[in-house]
């Protein structure tokens, strides 16, 4: 039975003898959206190849392996070390709990190293074996595209290998990148972060995004001195400002130094380490200075421009609404496409892809209410408008909820630390157009306030809905006083 496909634009039978491809599909890149892509359009009754780098837990243009970023330098060991980091200010805490800890705590990074190597290790088995099951055939080596519907993988004995295929998909995703900075040679990206050898007594962290705050958290957390340097007034640009100003205040009650609208201007190595000068002439000492400036596409080496896939000056791969590129045979998802980069969208684009192209069912990625995480100590949560966006959107008025409170467990325990909730109100539908929180367990809390706004859910609803007693989760279900009421086109008034 012929299977349905998606064919310039309109679903239509396969013609099958007319041009005879060794797969249907074959991707490039066995990452979170390469491998999903991979597996659904498998189960949809593709035949489909893959090609990933040979694996190593740091990456390079030569070296990644399967899993992708997430699992082996991203998500998933940066997680762990979050938990690692956690049990310091735990500890802590337990003594008004009635343990009794000795002064000197030890912690063994060594041992913490290992245990997220063998993490990330078993993970890599398990996306191998998962494409098995599929039936999707694995080369390593590295992939590039010679011609429409043809791929050439080199081998890691330089063995070169061309397959063709009805479709390609580009899932290559993406690696963090170095400013121009003297002496940058000195510096470490967050891939070398996960694996050092020695944990740093002095870090100093260049960068406002979720990963310089939260390799700030780690460290610190830790034990090391941290001193954290961005362009901005708060870190974490793009978010909700009042959130923001939240996390600034608690990574500085943790011992993080702040360097608001600073960067480095130079690194020196000398005997006592590497010297930092910044901008303004200030000089840090640091055994591991860390750039977490961003992150860009990996497609500089894919042969795109010889096969006329059109690229954007960043060099993400340019598509359409249904993960297509200009040329109609190939395709891209993922941190390639420079869309939202976040591993379940990648995850989403590409089941939307084997739906759209073998499942005859068109599907088309929704970016709404899509809920993240900055897993900071503690960390911040959030899902849909931010009260700038909400503002900037609005036709009419808007009603920001907040609630700020110092959760039960600190009150025995004594650390000073708030946990910040805020929901932002459509006032004219009453409709919940974003929700944040900063605390213990976000973002455990907003996956579920994220099905709520995915189905629309407003203000009342939230207030009719009973909580669970005791529990920071039941804050937003009880903030029924509005704190501000903002016109649209305003500024945001914050309580800063």
């Amino acid at each position: 039975m012929a299977r349905k496909m998606l064919n310039d634009g309109e679903l239509s039978k396969a013609d099958e003898g007319v041009a005879h491809y060794d797969f249907d599909l074959f991707v490039i890149g066995a990452g979170s959206g390469g491998v999903r892509a991979s597996r659904f359009s498998a189960n949809f009754g593709a035949k489909v190849g893959i090609c990933e780098l040979p694996f190593h837990p740091i990456s390079t243009e030569v070296v990644g392996g399967v899993g992708g970023t997430c699992v082996i330098r991203g998500c998933v060991p940066k997680k762990i070390l979050v938990y690692g980091a956690s049990f310091g200010g735990e500890i802590e805490d337990s003594r008004n709990y009635g343990w009794e800890v000795n002064e000197k705590v030890d912690f063994n990074w060594k041992k913490l190293l290992q245990k997220k190597t063998d993490e990330i290790v078993r993970l890599n088995g398990i996306y191998k074996r998962m494409l098995s099951n599929s039936g999707v055939k694995l080369y390593e080596g590295e992939g590039k595209i010679v011609g429409p519907n043809e791929v050439e993988v080199t081998q890691l004995d330089g063995t070169k290998l061309c397959y063709t295929a009805k479709h390609i998909l580009i899932a290559t995703g993406s690696r963090a990148q170095r400013p121009p900075i003297s002496g940058q040679e000195l510096a470490i990206t967050s891939d070398e972060a996960l694996s050092l050898e020695e944990l740093p007594k002095r870090a100093v962290i260049l960068g406002g995004g979720y990963i310089a705050v939260e390799f700030a958290s780690i460290w610190r957390g830790m034990g090391s001195t941290v001193d954290l340097l961005f362009r901005k007034e708060l870190p974490l640009r793009g978010f909700d400002d009042e959130m923001r100003a939240v996390v600034a205040r608690n990574l500085e009650g943790r011992g993080i130094n702040l360097h608001p609208r600073t960067t480095i201007k130079e690194l020196i190595k000398t005997e006592d380490g590497i010297k930092v000068i910044t901008d303004h002439g200030e000089e840090l000492m640091a055994d591991v200075v860390l750039f977490a400036t961003g992150r860009i596409p990996n497609s500089k080496r894919l042969n795109l421009k010889a096969v006329g896939v059109e690229v954007d000056e960043t060099g993400a791969v340019k598509v359409d609404e249904y993960s297509r590129t200009n040329v109609p045979s190939i395709w891209a998802v993922g941190d390639v496409t420079n869309r939202m980069n976040l591993t379940p969208v990648a995850l989403m684009e590409g089941t939307c892809f084997a739906k759209t192209v073998f499942g005859g069912e068109p599907c088309k990625p929704d970016y709404t209410s899509i809920p993240c995480a900055v897993f900071s100590i503690p960390p911040l949560s959030l899902v849909g408008l931010s009260e700038e966006q909400a503002i900037e959107q609005a036709k009419g008025d808007i009603l920001v909820f907040t609630s700020s409170f110092n959760p039960l467990r600190n009150t025995v325990s004594g650390r000073q630390e708030k946990t910040v909730m805020k929901l932002v109100v459509d006032g004219e539908t009453d409709k919940v157009l974003g929700a944040s929180m900063c605390g213990p367990d976000a973002a455990e809390i907003m996956q579920g306030i994220a099905v709520a706004l995915k189905c629309g859910a407003t203000k009342a609803q939230f207030d009719s809905t009973v909580g669970i007693h005791p529990s920071s989760a039941e804050e937003f279900v009880t903030m029924r006083s509005v704190t501000r009421r903002v016109s649209a086109g305003s500024k945001p008034k914050t309580n800063l």
